[in-house]
């Protein structure tokens, strides 16, 4: 696995990492250009610019959920553009936990459901992931039943039930999308505070941002 120096000398490994990585959704509509950037184990790196720029759209390709039209993504130092799809749904299940701007949760669902889905994906029991969300939604207080469906809970106890769903498998590797674009600022504070202890326990935490608060409470800032 690759590595990196970070501020303090320490060596650490590089989890993610875009190498020469250019996107386009048409001939000569071209959003990201031979772009490079190492994500290393115990960071929060923030990601900005103006809208357009194709911030979200990097952070899906980081993610593996679009393919680069050139370049590479790396996922613990091996590429991963040659891989087969089942392969990066695999990898996404089990390196990787997303935080989606509008929290992206299933209406049809409970709370609950909502929060435990990604770990059946890996071959949890039922039972111990719903001790596990049961505890997550205590830690960021989620004061609701978990047998709600999300239409029946505010927009900030949402974007918390996404972080629930986000962490509950303890990822490498979280990527967020505006995580506090539509909060007030009380949990804005506890979802940017969930962040920074995620990275202090060793993942790769990358925020896309308008939020001059969230980069400043990042350990890097990458402007696009």
């Amino acid at each position: 696995m690759t590595e990196t120096t970070i501020d303090d000398g320490d060596r650490v490994p590089v989890l993610l990492e875009a190498r020469d990585v250019s996107f386009e959704y048409q001939p000569g509509r071209q959003l990201l250009e031979h772009w490079s950037a190492q994500f290393p184990a115990g960071t929060m790196t923030a990601i900005t610019g103006p809208s357009g720029r194709g911030k979200s759209t990097l952070l899906y390709l980081l993610g593996l959920m679009l393919h680069p039209t050139g370049g590479d993504i790396l996922v613990d130092g091996v590429p991963i553009g040659s891989r087969r799809d089942s392969d990066r749904s695999h990898l996404r299940a089990h390196r990787f936990g997303f935080v989606f701007q509008d929290s992206a949760l299933d209406a049809t669902r409970s709370v609950l459901d909502n929060v435990t889905e990604t770990a059946l994906y890996r071959g949890i029991a039922r039972k111990d992931a719903a001790a596990s969300a049961l505890h997550l939604l205590d830690r960021f207080g989620v004061d609701v039943s978990p047998h709600r469906k999300p239409g029946q809970v505010s927009g900030g106890q949402a974007q918390r039930i996404a972080l629930c769903r986000a962490l509950l498998n303890e990822p490498a590797i979280l990527l967020a999308d505006e995580p506090t674009g539509n909060l007030d600022p009380a949990t804005a504070d506890i979802v940017v505070a969930a962040l920074q202890e995620h990275a202090r326990a060793g993942a790769a935490v990358i925020v896309v941002t308008h939020s001059p608060d969230v980069a400043a409470a990042s350990d890097r800032e990458i402007e696009l």
